[in-house]
């Protein structure tokens, strides 16, 4: 199930956000793209980044892609359980398997994002 809060990148990471803490992981498509996934690269916990800095990297037998920030912030934490087990990824890109959290430092970014409908409409352009 993919929750109704999400807001989404042209790199195909997703963000949910509470409070200043944001949640991000790779979409379905992204990951569906990758194939099984065979390890994660976690990010550096106190990092400072910007919209569209490249936070870690994905692995699967296909490729390697890196995961980008979706907006700025500082790195709270990584996934430890998708460290440990990659494929959560593949069976629960929207739950289990997200990969980091940030600590949002300009809430208006968001609004730079796609909401799922803009982001449907932006995978059938094929972008």
């Amino acid at each position: 199930m993919i929750p109704e809060d999400l807001k989404y990148s042209k790199n195909h990471e997703w963000i949910s956000v509470t409070g200043n803490t944001g949640t991000v992981g790779i979409t379905d498509h992204a990951q569906s793209a990758l194939g099984d996934i065979t390890f994660v690269e976690m990010p550096v916990d106190g990092k400072e980044v910007a919209e569209g800095d490249e936070v870690c990297s994905i692995e699967s037998a296909k490729a390697a892609s890196p995961i980008y920030a979706p907006i700025g912030g500082v790195i709270m934490e990584g996934n430890t359980e998708v460290e440990s087990a990659p494929n959560l990824v593949n069976e629960s890109p929207y739950g289990e398997g997200w990969i980091y959290k940030i600590h949002v430092t300009d809430l208006d970014e968001l609004e730079t994002l796609m909401n799922a409908d803009e982001y449907d409409q932006f995978l059938d352009r094929g972008e």
